[in-house]
């Protein structure tokens, strides 16, 4: 049972909003030497997880750019875009971005992203669009939109890289699998995915179409409310 303290440890430390990295680091050396594993054992181990998942921390990079594109007025422009255009829903273009976001993950192409994509465009163009229909959007329809674009960005990601035969989880269906004695092929299970996303996308659709009627009812009343009707 003195084996689990590392969990304690994190838990006492998310509690108490300490350094998140620190805290983990603390818990994994206490585990390891509660579990009877020297000090650089503990430090071997850490230091060849981080090498493995090296890869995963190029995400960081994106952050500071990120950072400089919205300085530099990159979720104005988009707005901007959006207000321009004759004819333009919230719903329509949260659908557009689901089904180009579940063919780029279909196809293992790296695009898309609440940090790359979500926050600094996609979250902006769909609130620009209900700005452009109904003159203002108030802050519980902007935490609304918000949640939507979130979905639109997971929705499309999540049930799209199945699809993939080399995809992570695909491989790690077929390995798991296989480990209980059930032999299959990647193909078989992306194949097994494809309805699975056409599924979700249809999904998608109808929960923007509903989000786009949502608004309306929400915002027309605020709106002639306001012009005294």
């Amino acid at each position: 049972m003195i084996k689990l303290i590392g969990v304690l440890i994190i838990l006492v430390g998310f509690i108490k909003k300490y350094n998140t990295i620190a805290v983990v680091l603390v818990a994994g050396i206490v585990t390891g030497l509660v579990g009877g594993l020297g000090l650089i054992e503990i430090l071997d181990i850490m230091g060849g997880a981080f090498v493995r998942g090296r890869n995963m921390s190029l995400f960081l990079i994106t952050l500071p750019t990120i950072g400089i594109l919205e300085r530099y007025g990159l979720r104005e422009r988009a707005v901007e875009l959006i207000r321009s255009m004759k004819s333009v829903k919230t719903g329509k273009i949260l659908t557009i971005y689901t089904f180009v976001r579940e063919v780029a993950a279909a196809l293992s192409l790296r695009l898309g992203g609440h940090v790359q994509f979500i926050r600094p465009l996609v979250q902006p163009m769909a609130q620009g669009a209900a700005q452009k229909n109904f003159g203002h959007v108030g802050e519980e329809e902007e935490d609304i939109i918000k949640g939507y674009s979130a979905a639109a960005e997971n929705i499309g990601n999540f049930f799209g890289q199945n699809v993939f035969v080399a995809a992570g989880g695909v491989l790690l269906i077929v390995r798991t699998l296989g480990e209980l004695g059930i032999e299959v092929a990647p193909f078989s299970v992306s194949k097994a995915a494809i309805p699975i996303a056409i599924i979700a996308f249809v999904y998608a659709v109808i929960q923007n179409y509903l989000l786009d009627k949502r608004l309306e009812k929400r915002l027309r009343t605020v709106a002639d409310k306001a012009e005294g009707r």
